[in-house]
């Protein structure tokens, strides 16, 4: 298998932060909430797709067990 190229996520994702710390020095106290509020999002939304990741690799790995142990092509 292949490993997917997240250059562009990962960049995007850099950017998308630096933007929030620089929100985090706003002068309006609702502007530096949402920070907080997003990045504890962006984080949860991390923490879900490892999760999803990790089930499908169980998945997949099981799958291809089971296609060696009845020799499916």
């Amino acid at each position: 298998m292949f490993e997917q190229d997240n250059t562009y996520n990962e960049v995007r994702e850099k950017s998308i932060r630096s933007w929030l710390e620089e929100m985090s020095r706003h002068e309006d106290v609702a502007v530096r909430g949402g920070v907080k509020v997003t990045t504890e999002y962006l984080d949860d939304l991390k923490k879900k797709i490892k999760v999803l990741e990790e089930k499908n690799k169980l998945k997949d790995d099981y799958l291809k067990k089971m296609k060696e142990r009845y020799k499916i092509k």
